[in-house]
């Protein structure tokens, strides 16, 4: 070939592929905002081999099409455990017909005093479809540490009135079992209610 015809059709390769670029950053579709901390992508917190107030065992995968809120508590917490469950049940009724889309999974720091019957109680007083999880604590300290949760016994008066220091933060997992944002504690409720529209619709638009 001609060395400026060569030369020619290198350039006009070079301003294809730049055109092209430019193209798909175009097309590229926007990052979605979200009012919780983005972790798209983390390698922990992958799942939660835990049985529930049912007596069934469980994983992520088992909410499949949901947005699911993991909190982890204990129901003899006397503020933060009530005040976010019943937050995560405002979250579900201001979803409006989206309410069955979204799941707040709560995993019992104290699985001692948490028994089943205890947890199921405890999960009818926001919304019983909620689930409780709950382990031996050999499961719950791999699981805790998995998600970065920091829990310790504080002794009360009596052997069976401690209490539980514990993390409070909240976790979201998207429609396909992939965690997505942290929420601190006190976090808004409709700030929760736009992070889930907002996993729900990637699910819709994907």
């Amino acid at each position: 070939m001609h060395k400026r015809r060569f030369f020619k059709f290198i350039a006009a390769g070079a301003a294809s592929a730049s055109l092209a670029g430019l193209f798909a950053a175009c097309t590229e579709a926007p990052k979605p905002e979200f009012k919780g901390v983005d972790i798209t992508g983390v390698d922990y917190a992958r799942d939660l081999p835990l049985t529930d107030q049912f007596g069934e065992r469980r994983h992520i995968k088992d909410f499949a099409g949901k947005v699911v809120a993991v909190f982890f508590g204990y129901t003899h917490c006397p503020d933060v455990c009530p005040t976010t469950m019943s937050e995560l049940a405002q979250v579900k009724a201001e979803l409006g017909i989206d309410g069955d889309k979204f799941v707040a999974v709560f995993v019992t720091v104290d699985p001692e005093r948490d028994t089943p019957e205890i947890l199921k109680a405890y999960m009818a007083n926001f919304d019983p479809a909620f689930i409780a999880l709950r382990g031996s604590p050999e499961e719950l300290a791999a699981v805790a540490k998995d998600f970065k949760i920091f829990y310790k016994q504080v002794e009360g008066p009596t052997p069976t009135s401690y209490t539980m220091d514990h993390s409070a933060g909240m976790y979201m997992f998207d429609p396909s079992g992939h965690l997505r944002l942290f929420h601190r504690y006190g976090s808004p409720v409709q700030a929760l209610v736009d992070d889930t529209r907002t996993l729900l619709a990637e699910k819709r638009s994907s």
